[in-house]
């Protein structure tokens, strides 16, 4: 068990340049080998391996690597850290995990992207953000709530390329529309929105804003290519039946 004085965030104290340590909680640890060792075996058999041993690392990296750590003093660090979890981790385990046919269906990709929406926006609220760093099981609703939203969006948005084409663009533009406005608003914001941070940045050369103009960067321009381009490769499919009219 971690230990940790009283209202240390899970990722531990806000590290100084130099000092980001890897996260070594043995809990998280033993989770992520039970975890793999159920989608590996028969429960999960008729996903692909490749890409679930794919995403699997991708998920430990963002979750034990420093990372974690300095996602405590940089907002921009803890945006980059979801980058990994929602862009790449989670595309990867929709690729390799045996999921329903019929999350590729119109009505549930809609229903997938706005629960995405919903757990982005939330968790980037002032108050939902703050909450995380003061209680651990917040910090894991988060953390699980954005994958899970995420791997279910991509799972459709990926299957729903080929089967769903109209609905995939649509999806996936709206995604990226959403992100990227979130990540504009965190980018002209005129103040600092969370207080978590106010001092903590400057040991790693940032103003709190500047620290979170870059986090609105990082969710805007690398978080919205991603789903933009899922959307476009969709556009092919949907297009292709109207090729050979005249």
């Amino acid at each position: 068990m971690r230990e940790l004085v009283p209202d240390t965030p899970y990722c531990g104290a806000p590290p100084l340049p130099g000092g980001a340590a890897w996260n070594l909680d043995p809990w998280l640890m033993a989770a992520l080998a039970v975890a793999l060792l159920v989608a590996w075996g028969p429960a999960g058999r008729g996903g692909d391996r490749r890409w679930l041993l794919a995403g699997w690392a991708a998920l430990a990296a963002a979750l034990l690597s420093p990372l974690c750590n300095l996602s405590v003093a940089l907002f921009s660090a803890r945006v980059a850290q979801h980058l990994v979890l929602l862009v790449v981790a989670a595309p990867l385990l929709a690729l390799g995990l045996r999921l329903p046919r019929r999350a590729a269906s119109p009505g549930s990709l809609a229903l997938a992207a706005g629960g995405f929406a919903l757990a982005l926006w939330a968790w980037h609220l002032p108050g939902p953000y703050g909450a995380t760093f003061r209680s651990d099981a917040v910090y894991w609703l988060m953390q699980l709530s954005l994958l899970g939203s995420a791997t279910w969006l991509w799972h459709g948005l990926l299957i729903g390329a080929a089967a769903r084409p109209e609905a995939a663009l649509l999806a996936g533009l709206a995604t990226a529309a959403q992100s990227g406005a979130l990540g504009a608003v965190l980018t002209f914001a005129p103040r600092p929105l969370f207080a978590e941070h106010a001092a903590t940045t400057l040991a790693w050369g940032f103003l709190p804003l500047e620290d979170q103009q870059l986090g609105g960067l990082l969710m805007w321009v690398p978080g919205g290519i991603a789903f933009a381009a899922v959307a476009l490769l969709a556009l092919g499919p949907a297009l292709a039946p109207r090729a050979g009219r005249p």
